[in-house]
């Protein structure tokens, strides 16, 4: 329950599942990530507020 899925109101056509894939190749990222040493919510926040973080975790996994 990372992304609060239960709360998600979306339904229509197949947005719920590409909302699934979305959520889970985030988590992927993220777990896999070794250059931040923070829990899964705080490497989500610190993406979200920082730009250069976000960069990082992209760059760091789409290089490999």
């Amino acid at each position: 329950m990372t992304f609060d899925e239960d709360d998600c109101r979306v339904r229509k056509g197949h947005a719920a599942q590409n909302l699934a894939l979305l959520r889970k190749l985030t988590l992927n990222l993220l777990c896999h990530d070794q250059s931040i040493k923070d829990t899964m919510r705080g490497k989500r926040i610190r993406a979200a507020l920082y730009e250069k973080t976000l960069e990082t975790l992209l760059k760091l996994n789409i290089s490999k």
